[in-house]
């Protein structure tokens, strides 16, 4: 049997007025009765009747996400709170995978006037879309944005604590030869990342044993250590960009017999989904998907509604997920 909104009324022990109000983000309602709306929506499973608010507000009901790749567990879990967090708000979630603002998808998107809001995911060319989307008026809100410049209604996460927080971790077990494999120059994450990792070792008085730059790819891990074993140097830990780099350093130690973490350690960063499946499991940077998804809705909706006029940023914090690849598993811990 249909839920409706008389039930969900029912469950939280609150009017139907409330209920409508807080489904259509009035600030008016006090916030412990709008956790007991939402959570009455969630143990009942409700979907608001998004055809029917849609006449209502003279909208859409459609919000819509441009992300470069869905080849990204990280990306999946963010875009999973978003559709989670706007289904609760009656709003459908419209995903395009796009490299520009010149693309069919992100066209249809924006030129046809097709959302309510737009969010934009890891963007490249964002100057483009932010000139178009306020032309045409449309509220949006950015994630993992290039340009500080730009972060006016956007939500990011601290990448230099998180390089800082990395390569503390491989000093305090006393490396201090330690290599540093980034992503490409064009992405703030991995200059704020390699100035969080030379951070550190400046402390220390250490210079990096190597720094390199390349595509967030396994083969790009892979290739450098095989490099370095034909050299016949070796670092004695590694803080790699991305998780997908890190274990293509593991791979190539693992068939030249070299054992990670006793001869190389090794970081990583995303805690994609991979990091601890495969062994050795590996210790990286845990960016907060779901808190990025959350703040990143909470934004648009307060834009859509208009509770949300004047240019606000969330910056989100690193967390270090400690595991086998840098110590043995009867020392590990997380923090």
């Amino acid at each position: 049997m249909k839920v409706s909104i008389f039930d969900v009324a029912k469950k939280s022990g609150l009017s139907v007025v409330t209920v409508s109000r807080v489904l259509n983000g009035a600030e008016t309602v006090r916030e412990k009765n709008r956790q007991k709306v939402l959570e009455a929506i969630k143990e009942l499973d409700y979907r608001p009747n998004a055809a029917a608010r849609s006449l209502a507000r003279g909208k859409t009901g459609i919000v819509g996400l441009i992300v470069t790749t869905l080849q990204d567990s990280f990306f999946d879990a963010v875009v999973k709170e978003l559709n989670e967090v706007l289904a609760l708000h009656g709003y459908f979630l419209a995903v395009s995978v796009s490299t520009g603002i010149g693309s069919d998808e992100a066209h249809y998107l924006i030129q046809e006037d097709r959302v309510d809001g737009l969010i934009l995911l890891s963007p490249m060319e964002e100057d483009n879309y932010i000139v178009e989307l306020k032309r045409r008026n449309i509220p949006y809100v950015l994630i993992d944005n290039q340009k500080p410049e730009n972060d006016a209604f956007s939500v990011t996460v601290d990448n230099f604590k998180g390089g800082y927080a990395a390569t503390k971790h491989l000093l305090d077990l006393g490396h201090t030869s330690i290599a540093h494999l980034s992503g490409h120059n064009m992405f703030r994450s991995t200059k704020e990342r390699r100035s969080g990792f030379l951070k550190a070792l400046e402390e220390q008085g250490l210079a990096p044993f190597e720094l390199l730059t390349g595509e967030f790819e396994i083969a790009f891990g892979y290739d450098t250590c095989r490099r370095w074993l034909r050299e016949g140097r070796l670092p004695s830990a590694v803080f790699a960009g991305d998780d997908n780099i890190a274990l293509g350093v593991a791979n190539a130690l693992m068939e030249a017999g070299i054992h990670v973490p006793d001869s190389v350690a090794i970081v990583g960063y995303d805690d994609q989904d991979i990091s601890s499946k495969l062994h050795p499991y590996l210790t990286t940077v845990r960016q907060p998907a779901d808190r990025i998804g959350l703040a990143a809705a909470d934004m648009l909706l307060k834009r859509m509604d208009g509770t949300m006029k004047r240019g606000a940023s969330v910056r989100l914090d690193p967390e270090l997920i400690v595991r086998e690849s840098t110590v043995t598993p009867a020392e590990e811990t997380s923090g």
